[in-house]
This record gives C-alpha cells, structure tokens and sequence, in this order.
C-alpha cells in the first residue's frame, strides 16, 4: 500500500503494522535477531505516554556480530558488483519504500509521534526520491588522470590517475526526529559508493529503520550489506563508533555526543561526518513581504512541532515592522491546534520522549527566570508528551533560551535597527547550521549572504532541504555535507596511481 492521501486521518492502523509492533527484531546479516543478551528496553507512543513495543537492547558482542557481517559483505559479493547493479537494486529498494509507504507512515507517526503528513509526505515520499537520487550517483563515480612531471630514472615517463574507491564499513547513527529520513540520508549514499552499514537509529525511535533493513534484504541487497541494530547510545553506540572494524562515522544529532564521537573517531583516525545542533536566526527586514509570516512560523519555526536542527527560533525583526511580526507572529501561534499527529488536522503534536518534554519545559522556565517574557501561556493535554507553543520577547543574547538549543516548539522575537546589528545578532551563536533572510530587496540579500556564518541560507523562505543541495554546518554544527556529490564523497577513499613506462 501507498501512502494515503497526505491529510487524511488514520482512524485505525494497518494490521502490518500491529503485526509488526509485536516483536521488532534486529537485522544482522539476513537474520532477524534478538540481543544475544535477550534484553530489551520499551519505546513509547509519544501521543500517550504509553509502551508501544519491546525492541532489542543490542552491547558490544552484538556489534561485533553486525560488524562482521558488514565486513563480510563488503569483502564478499557487494564489494565485487557492478555500479549498474548497485543502481538497480537501490531503485528496487526505493519502489519497496514506496509500496510499503502508509506502513513506515504510521509507524513513525506512532513511535516519533509527528504528524501523519509529515510521515507521509517528508519520512516516506521524501525518502523514496532520495533513494532513487543517490541510486543515479552509483554510476556516476570518477576519477581523473593527472599530468605529473616526474624526471627521474632519465628517459622513464609515467602516467597518474585518480580512483575513488568506497571507505569501508560504515557506522551511521541517526537522531530521533527524522528517523527513517535521516537513515536513508546515510544508507543511500553509503550503498552507491559500495560501503556496507551498520545503522545504529536514536534508541527512541528504532522502529522504522528495523523495517527499512528488512525491506533492503527484500529489494536484494545482500545480507550484511545494511544491518541495524537497537540500543542506548552508552551500550550499543559507543561501541559501534570505537569498534576496529568501522572505517566511517556518519553521525547526526546533539553537538555534545559529536564531540564525542569526533574525538573518538580522531583517536583512530576514522573518517567522519557530522551533522550537529542548530539555532538558526530569521532576519526578516521592514520591506519583507509580511503575507509570509504565517509560512515562516509554519514551516520555519514550529514545523515538526520545533524538533528540527534548522527550526528558525531566533526571529529578528527590524524596526519597523517588529510590533507587527510579534502581534501576527502571537496570533498565528495561539491558532496551532495541538494533538495527536494520527490526525493531520492537528498542528503541534507531541514531544517525542518524557525525557524531551521536561527538557523543553526546563528550557521555557529557565527564560522565565532568566527575564524573558512569555507572550502565548498557552496549555497542553496532560496525556503524552505535549508542550504547549511558546514565543518570547524581551530576550537577551546572553539567555540561555537565545543561545542553547531547545529544539522544541519555543521561538523568541527581537527587534534589530539595521543590516550590521542583523548580522550581528545572527552570527552571536556557537552554531552555524542554517539562517534566512526575509527581504524585498536584492542588494540586501546580496550583502547578507557571504556575511552570515551558515551552511545554508534561505531567503524569503526556511528550513526546506533539498537532495541537490549541499546541507551542513557552519561552527559547532557539524563537519562535512550531506546531499548531492558531497554526500557520495563522504564514503569515498581517493587513490593515487602513478604507472611508469618507456
């Protein structure tokens, strides 16, 4: 089945999916297996608070298991096929996302607990054309030959060439608010290049990964190319990422658990990307087109209920306009109606931990504290995990609430008097992820842009990625890029070969 249409409600889910729930298993090879401890750990439906299934608590003897297949394979028939087959059973994995998409749907929408459109639409749709994207990059992997002016022995002349060949086994740990985007944003271009995977998903939301490996086997990947397995991050992740046998780290979520990762990685001299928090500004200037104000909170600030790195939640209005942008800004966040994201209707929907939702509410009362005013004071059901939307105003670049990530439905409004003290105010952060700009004006954007330490910077629009598109960060939002070219690179190895002949 294919996803439903997009705003439809889910009045039941599907009987594969109840089938499913009862007993997610691990993908190593092409067996699906339970921790060789026999120990499992609850995840939750976040729209309830309630236990949704019991999913295998992988350690250190599980990764080495997922490891050696990884290698395995990757010695075995993968690392020996053709691009062309590569490509072929990459599209077949991705007409196998899509045939299964109202199944990932709710099932992230059930174990995340974001909206069923944004499951549909961004977790499954988005992931299918990602897929078939990276699929094309398969047979497209080049060198270059190389003019080299070596002179010795006399009369010796050579040739130099560049291959790119794949890095190895891959370790891709992904984060809980996209979770079977983010694993295909991995796996994709892992698979292209010839690596194979060991993804290891966020503990909180294991579940459509687990599928996405089972449906791999189905499209003919072969066994041990992808293998996930499920854990806390102290038990199954750390040693994953110190394991010998890994050559890359792939790794997505808070800055503080990449540091630790780099440094780890580092110790090892393992390849690594990472993709890290975020904090991004909106400059909205007095000649921007305020008709888009409500696009702006929708889709920049609190889309994915705020769980987005690129959430724009520093607004910076100038001047002129900043009454208005606060009292529309205001009113749009008062209208969000909040509730489950089975039903689509509902436009903040639920946190996705008890863990997440007292750190958000600690992160609102400690602005309080700290003197920032509550505009909104809005309430939220007290089943599951809901925070009510919050915009603050009077708000200090030294709070807390302007500087560290809350990644929860809280966005602040400052006003700013012009383009330098703009620049300012954007750049005043240890992050560098993404930013927008929100002006009638060319020169404006044209000054702005170079100016503003971002991986990517949207004007007149926020928080829309593209697999084309390079995405990274700036600072302490990361090291490398995903998408395009640059995402195929990340699991390339560049060799040198220099032939000599008379």
């Amino acid at each position: 089945m294919k996803i439903a249409p997009p705003d439809s409600v889910v009045e039941r889910v599907l009987p594969s999916v109840e089938a499913f729930l009862t007993a997610p298993l691990m993908v190593i090879g092409r067996e699906f297996v339970p921790a060789a401890s026999g120990n499992t750990y609850t995840v939750f439906n976040p729209a309830t608070g309630k236990p949704l299934a019991q999913v295998p608590a992988a350690a250190s003897e599980d990764v080495e298991r997922a490891v050696a297949a990884a290698r395995a394979a990757f010695a075995g028939p993968w690392g020996r096929l053709p691009p062309v087959q590569r490509q072929a059973v990459m599209l077949r994995l991705a007409d196998l996302i899509e045939e299964h998409g109202e199944e990932l749907a709710q099932l992230e929408t059930l174990n995340n607990g974001k909206s069923i459109t944004l499951s549909r639409l961004v977790e499954v749709q988005s992931s299918v054309e990602y897929v078939r994207y990276m699929a094309g990059w398969a047979t497209k992997i080049e060198g270059s030959t190389l003019d080299v002016s070596i002179p010795i022995p006399p009369g010796m002349r050579y040739q130099a060439f560049t291959r790119k060949e794949p890095v190895g086994v891959v370790a891709a740990i992904t984060p809980w608010n996209f979770p079977l985007t983010m694993a295909c944003w991995k796996v994709a271009p892992a698979l292209a290049a010839g690596c194979t995977v060991v993804l290891k998903p966020a503990e909180e939301t294991p579940l459509t990964s687990i599928r996405l490996a089972q449906l791999c086997l189905e499209a003919g990947i072969p066994e041990g190319v992808v293998n996930v397995i499920t854990g806390l991050g102290e038990d199954a992740g750390a040693p994953l990422v110190a394991h010998p046998g890994v050559s890359k780290i792939s790794f997505t979520g808070s800055t503080e658990t990449g540091k630790r990762i780099g440094i780890q990685a580092m110790r090892d001299m393992k390849r690594v990307t990472l993709e890290l928090g975020g904090k991004a500004p909106m400059l909205m200037f007095d000649d921007m087109d305020l008709d888009l104000l409500g696009v702006a909170a929708g889709v920049g600030s609190f889309f994915n209920t705020g769980q987005t790195c690129c959430a724009g939640v520093r607004i910076y209005a100038q001047k002129g306009i900043h009454d208005r942008v606060l009292d529309t800004l205001s009113a749009v966040t008062r209208r969000l109606s909040i509730g489950s994201g089975l039903d689509p209707r509902n436009q903040i929907n639920p946190l996705v931990s008890a863990r997440h939702k007292a750190h958000v509410q600690a992160c609102i009362a400690r602005g309080v504290a700290d003197g920032a005013r509550p505009v909104i004071a809005g309430s939220a059901p007290d089943e599951g995990y809901y925070v009510a939307p919050e915009l603050f105003t009077d708000v200090r670049q030294d709070m807390a609430l302007m500087q560290d990530e809350v990644f929860g439905p809280v966005i602040t409004v400052t006003p700013f008097h012009d383009e330098d003290e703009a620049i300012r105010l954007a750049n005043d952060t240890r992050y560098g992820l993404g930013a927008s700009i929100w002006t009638g004006n060319l020169n404006t954007v044209m000054r702005c842009v170079p100016q503003i330490q971002a991986g990517t910077v949207w004007v007149n629009s926020h928080n829309l990625p593209d697999q084309n598109m390079p995405f990274g960060g700036f600072k302490q939002s990361g090291i490398g890029r995903e998408h395009g070219r640059g995402a195929l690179d990340n699991y390339l190895e560049t060799k040198s070969v220099c032939v000599a002949f008379r």
